[in-house]
């Protein structure tokens, strides 16, 4: 018979070692639970994805289940390093693998990739989202009535385009937009909708948004990697002296923090201007202040960016934004510029 508490200390031995630390699948830290079937740790918000792949993975916890010495004996066995060999072999480069505070709909197509479609465990010249072409309908909310319509979707990498059409194709695309900008990042919230991804570009030297989603988990995140697969192709192609570890965090990135803050005038809810914001060691830094004479009547916490060339000044309304816009902008300056840093900050300093 299987001894109890003999086994509960096992696993919590072997869920302190440093490659079980962390989830299999999201990297959260301390991880409770565990697939007896995979041989895997994982955090709880993983597990439920787990739950709904009863045919490839069975969940227990490692604290409150009952395990059988069989069981633990195949956990000692294998591990998330041995998983991650195995099903994570050849996960392309730009693939996009969720941290713990991302949405559900990415955390779950990419387990579902790992285990149920075993898309990494083996080499593959080319998977949809891989392609040269990656195209399909997907929901975009309107610009003037705030509805969604139904649109066509074709992304290119021979011309480095996104381009998005009308009910009639023939009359050609509503609009081209460059890949050089391109942002993608999930916001659900925002757009109202649990597969919502927004896409940002520039045009005219102002930023665009476009709020789109699928109603299929797996065609969004498609669509997601495939934006991420031809940003990784174009900034190879505009820098290629830079090494992937450079590339991967401009290929798509997520928003420190989005909100208001007042400068020098009223609120507006269209972009007017961008502030580029370099490196500490480059002569950028931010710092909470209470201006004099702001014209905000009751905007009173300050935020002040000084760049090489000349000083910001914003205001916010609570000292929690304040707070959370010097935490955030913070975070910016503390990393070093990399090679696209340079050119996105000579571009800006044109413009103005």
């Amino acid at each position: 018979m299987a001894n109890r508490e003999k086994n509960k200390k096992t696993l919590l031995e072997l869920v302190k070692l440093p490659e079980n630390s962390c989830c299999a699948d999201c990297g959260a830290a301390d991880p409770d639970w565990a697939s007896c079937t995979l041989g895997i740790f994982v955090c709880l918000n993983c597990s439920g994805t787990h739950r709904n792949l009863p045919s490839v993975s069975r969940i227990k916890s490692i604290r409150l289940d009952f395990w059988d010495d069989e069981l633990v004996q195949f956990m000692k066995a294998n591990g998330n390093r041995a998983a991650k060999n195995f099903y994570e072999k050849f996960v392309p480069v730009f693939y996009y693998q969720p941290q713990p505070d991302d949405c559900e709909v990415l955390r779950e197509q990419w387990i579902r990739a790992k285990y149920e479609r075993m898309e990494f465990t083996e080499e593959k010249t080319e998977r949809p989202y891989t392609a040269g072409v990656y195209e399909g309908m997907l929901w975009k909310k309107g610009k003037d009535n705030g509805q969604f319509l139904e649109r066509k979707f074709v992304l290119s990498v021979h011309d480095f385009t996104l381009k998005y059409y009308k009910e009639d194709e023939s009359k050609g695309p509503k609009a081209t937009i460059s890949v050089k900008d391109l942002n993608a990042t999930f916001q659900p919230e925002k757009i109202g909708h649990a597969y919502g991804l927004q896409i940002t570009y520039c045009v005219d030297d102002h930023t665009r948004n476009l709020f789109v989603y699928h109603k299929n988990g797996r065609e969004i995140v498609n669509w997601f990697n495939a934006i991420r697969a031809i940003r990784h192709v174009y900034l190879k192609t505009a820098f290629p002296t830079a090494s992937d570890g450079d590339l991967i965090p401009w290929i798509t990135r997520r928003y420190l923090k989005e909100g208001y803050m007042e400068k020098t005038g009223p609120l507006d809810a269209i972009e007017l201007g961008v502030v580029f914001i370099g490196s500490e060691s480059h002569g950028y830094s931010v710092r909470e202040c209470v201006p004099k004479g702001t014209r905000g009547n009751k905007w009173k916490c300050g935020v002040i960016v000084e760049t090489p060339d000349r000083q910001f000044v914003f205001m916010c309304e609570q000292e929690r934004d304040q707070r959370e816009w010097v935490e955030a902008l913070k975070t910016v300056i503390s990393k070093p510029m990399m090679p696209q840093d340079y050119t996105t900050e000579a571009n800006i300093r044109r413009r103005r």
